[in-house]
């Protein structure tokens, strides 16, 4: 497992100044090369069309761009570690199709570096639905996604160890000792490889050293935070997230007069909760930061960031490379 360090802002830039992103790579998922070199890792949601909000006029379809537009358009922001996709967290049969395109079209303009060490530039990982409720349905959408070719899948909403190791399972075929069916789909020749050459890479990292896959997961319910320990010592959790923005809510209360109370001591220990469990099982700890705050949860242990698309988002990344020396 890797260590979720704490150190100041002073002595990450100097531990890793030094280490030249350029030639630290030797990996298909540059995600894996940072972690295991204990480098904060920082990603972007992908680019998005606006959505009317209620009670406001429709987008004009002019000013909606195309799932290869988008992909450009991520694409054209180069210092980010990767791009994260929400999109299928909600409607996932909507959505799979967009994603698609979009995946495809990432790929079609240049996101996988060819060559001696092929290298994806912005590694794509994606939310999946809560696994509790159907974990065969999970199952299946979880290999739906890979076999688009993605580098890793977000669990949401993880509430024990027993649903990790499902959905652990789910990202690794049977011949590894998952569930995860033979059946690839486009998933190779978005990697640039052969069917066999993308099976022996397609596997879980830490738990297979040569893996290529690596799994992020959210914990944003107080029955979660409940089993922190248990789920943070699960053999092969990538990253484990607090879900600030969920438990939020979690942590808010409404009176009768429909007056909403957030409770931001108890919002933060459930934070600060994750982050020792992360500490504590050496398990990369993330959070979803902003300009705003990404020095401060750098300085308290967290080191992977997934940032919200746009010049706040742009501003996040520079400050964190900033701090982190890259």
């Amino acid at each position: 497992m890797r260590p979720c360090w704490m150190l100041s802002a002073a002595a990450v830039a100097v531990s890793l100044s030094a280490v030249s992103p350029l030639h630290a790579q030797t990996r298909l998922n540059p995600v894996i090369d940072l972690i295991a070199k204990k480098q904060p890792v920082f990603g972007l949601y992908g680019p998005a069309n606006r959505r009317a909000r209620p009670g406001q006029p429709a987008i004009s379809p002019d000013s909606m761009k195309s799932p290869a537009q988008l992909a450009a358009e991520a694409l054209g922001y180069k210092k980010n570690d990767y791009i994260f996709d929400g999109s299928m967290e909600g409607d996932f049969d909507a959505a799979l199709p967009q994603f698609a395109a979009f995946s495809k079209g990432m790929v079609a303009q240049g996101s996988l570096q060819k060559g001696k060490s092929p290298r994806f530039t912005h590694p794509i990982y994606v939310k999946t639905h809560d696994i509790s409720p159907d974990p065969a349905l999970a199952a299946k959408r979880i290999g739906q996604q890979l076999n688009l070719g993605v580098a890793g899948v977000v669990f949401v909403d993880v509430d024990s160890a027993e649903e990790l190791e499902q959905g652990l399972a789910a990202m690794r075929f049977k011949s590894n000792g998952g569930t995860r069916s033979d059946d690839v789909g486009d998933a190779p020749a978005m990697w640039g490889m052969t069917t066999a050459e993308y099976k022996a890479k397609a596997d879980l990292w830490p738990l297979n050293p040569k893996g290529e896959l690596y799994n992020f997961t959210i914990v944003e319910s107080k029955a979660g935070l409940a089993k922190i320990r248990e789920i943070a010592a699960v053999k092969g959790v990538g990253v484990l997230f607090p879900g600030a923005g969920t438990l939020r809510g979690v942590f808010s209360t409404t009176d009768a007069a429909g007056k909403r109370t957030f409770d931001e001591k108890a919002w933060e220990a459930a934070i600060q909760s994750v982050l020792a469990a992360c500490k504590e099982f050496n398990v990369p700890c993330g959070y979803p930061a902003g300009a705003a705050d990404i020095e401060m949860r750098m300085k308290q242990g967290f080191s992977v960031f997934v940032i919200g698309w746009g010049e706040p988002g742009f501003k996040a990344v520079e400050i964190g490379r900033g701090v982190a020396g890259r």
